[in-house]
C-alpha cells in the first residue's frame, strides 16, 4: 500500500541481447521508452522480458505482447524515485493489468494517457473497479473485469487472476475485499502464461493459507513478490502492509518458484523494504531458489525450454 544471491548460468548473445536459461537472467540497454524497446525484441516462446519500473510496476514482453503490470507513472513529491518514464511514451502496449485500487497500483492519473498512447491496449482490473477506471477516462469497451478462476485469454498470453489479501484501509485490512464488493474479489495478482513460461505478479498481499498451492498449481516459474512487510507503526498510520522478505522467500519455495524478484520496496520513504535481507535469507534458508534484483534501467530475460528445463 501507499502511505546478489544470483544464481549464475551460461549465457549466449542473440541479436544483441544477452540471454540466459532458466535460473539465470540477461540484460540489455535500450535508449527508447521501455515499451518501445520491448516491442522491438523478437523472443522465442518461453522467453519473457521483464523491465522493472519501480514499486510494483513492470513492463513485460511475453507471447508476442507488451504488457504493463501495475504501472505507477504519476510524478509525486513524496516519491523517493522518479517515475520510470512518461505515460505519453507508453507506446506499443497491448495489455495493462492493475491489481487493486491504491494509486501506486491503479494510477488513474496515467491510465487514460496510456490508453491514448496505445489505442489497442486492453486494461485488466478487478471487476469491482471497472466503473472507476471507466470514469477516469479509459474506454469501457477496452476494460476487462477480472476475478479468480476466470482465465483471460489474450493474443499470445493467458492471464490467471489470483486472490490477494490486502485492504483499502485498516478497517478491511488483510481480507480479499469481498465484503466491500458484493462478494467479488477486490484485490488480485495475476499469473501470465505465454504457453511455456509463467510469471506470477502478486500485487499487494500477505501470505495466506492456500496461496502457495494455488500458485504451484498454475506452474509459475517466476514470482514478483512485495517485500515491504508490515508493522504496528505503519498500520497505526493507516498503511496496509504486505509480506516481508522472509515470507516472500518461503512462499516462493513452497510454490515451486524458480526465480524470485522482489518488488514494492523503493518508492515511499515510510514504506521501504530491504532486498539485501531477502538475498541473505534465501542464501541461508532456501538455497535452491534464485533471486534476481533487477535494474530500472534495462530489461532482464527469463528463458525456459519447452521441456521445462
Amino acid at each position: 500500500m501507499v502511505p546478489p544471491a544470483h544464481r549464475r548460468a551460461s549465457r549466449r548473445t542473440l541479436d544483441g541481447v544477452t540471454e540466459c536459461p532458466a535460473r539465470g537472467a540477461g540484460v540489455t540497454r535500450a535508449v527508447a521508452s521501455p515499451t518501445a524497446a520491448l516491442r522491438a525484441l523478437d523472443l522465442a516462446p518461453g522467453t519473457i522480458a521483464l523491465w522493472w519500473l519501480g514499486q510494483a510496476g513492470f513492463a513485460v514482453r511475453a507471447g508476442g505482447l507488451v504488457l504493463l503490470l501495475d504501472p505507477f507513472l504519476a510524478p509525486m513529491a513524496e516519491r523517493v524515485s522518479a517515475p520510470a518514464f512518461d505515460p505519453e511514451d507508453a507506446v506499443g502496449v497491448d495489455v495493462v493489468t492493475c491489481s487493486h485500487e491504491h494509486y501506486d497500483h491503479l494510477d488513474l492519473a496515467s491510465l487514460p494517457t496510456i490508453a491514448h498512447a496505445s489505442p489497442g491496449a486492453r486494461f485488466v482490473v478487478p471487476r469491482p473497479l471497472v466503473d472507476a477506471v471507466a470514469a477516469a477516462g479509459v474506454p469501457r469497451e477496452r476494460l476487462i473485469g477480472a476475478q479468480p478462476d476466470e482465465r483471460i485469454v489474450l493474443d499470445g498470453v493467458t492471464l490467471h487472476p489470483v486472490p490477494a489479501r490486502h485492504g483499502v484501509g485498516m478497517v478491511d485490512a488483510y481480507t480479499f475485499g469481498r465484503e466491500l464488493s458484493g462478494g467479488l474479489y477486490r484485490y488480485l495478482g495475476y499469473v501470465l502464461d505465454d504457453g511455456v513460461a509463467r510469471v506470477y505478479h502478486a500485487g499487494d498481499t500477505i501470505v495466506y493459507e492456500g496461496q502457495a498451492e494455488r500458485v504451484r498449481a498454475l506452474r509459475a516459474d517466476v514470482a514478483l513478490l512485495p517485500i515491504n512487510g508490515r508493522d504496528h507503526f505503519r498500520e497505526a498510520a493507516g498503511v496496509v502492509g504486505n509480506m516481508d522478505h522472509r515470507e516472500a522467500a518461503r512462499l516462493a519455495e513452497d510454490a515451486g518458484i524458480d526465480v524470485l524478484v522482489p518488488m514494492h520496496y523503493d518508492t515511499f520513504p515510510q514504506n521501504l523494504g530491504y532486498p539485501a535481507h531477502l538475498v541473505d535469507v534465501v542464501r541461508r534458508d532456501h538455497p535452491s531458489l534464485a533471486v534476481l534484483i533487477p535494474s530500472r534501467d534495462r530489461p532482464v530475460l527469463y528463458a525456459k525450454a519447452r521441456n521445462g528445463a
